[in-house]
Formats: structure tokens, C-alpha cells, sequence
């Protein structure tokens, strides 16, 4: 958070493309606690994980509703 005071432009820029739940606990825990850059980097890598996670649940849920087949209508033919 206090990168956003620092730089308004930057918060600016980073409001228009939203933040992740992951990206605001990061900013707390550092504010709460500090950080060292190597909690820093484990952090950032989990919010990776998290969001490929989080692709991946709604890869398997296309994947389960293309299985499923759209329910047709018979329609007659003369």
C-alpha cells in the first residue's frame, strides 16, 4: 500500500487493471510485519499458483458442461 501512496500514477494504473485477494494480504503482511525479499518472492510465486489454480477449476468445469451435450429439438421434416 505504501507504493501506491508513494507513486499515485502507478495506483492509478494498477486500479484500472484491479488486485488480486493475494496481491492486498501481500501488501498487509508486509505492512503488518516486513518482509525479506525471499518471502517476497515465495509470496509472489504463490499468487501464481493460486491464480493457475483457479484457471484450472474453471478449465474442469467447461470441460465437465461441453461433455454433457446441449439438449437438442427434433424439429419434423415434410
Amino acid at each position: 500500500m505504501n507504493e501506491q501512496r508513494a507513486n499515485p500514477q502507478a495506483a492509478g494504473e494498477q486500479s484500472a487493471q484491479g488486485r488480486c485477494v493475494c496481491h492486498e494480504f501481500l501488501d498487509h503482511v508486509r505492512e503488518v510485519i516486513g518482509v525479506s525479499p525471499e518471502v517476497k518472492q515465495h509470496l509472489a510465486n504463490s499468487r501464481v499458483e493460486f491464480l493457475k489454480a483457479v484457471r484450472q477449476v474453471i478449465d474442469d468445469r467447461i470441460e465437465r458442461l461441453s461433455r454433457q451435450g446441449q439438449p437438442g429439438t427434433k424439429i419434423a421434416v415434410d
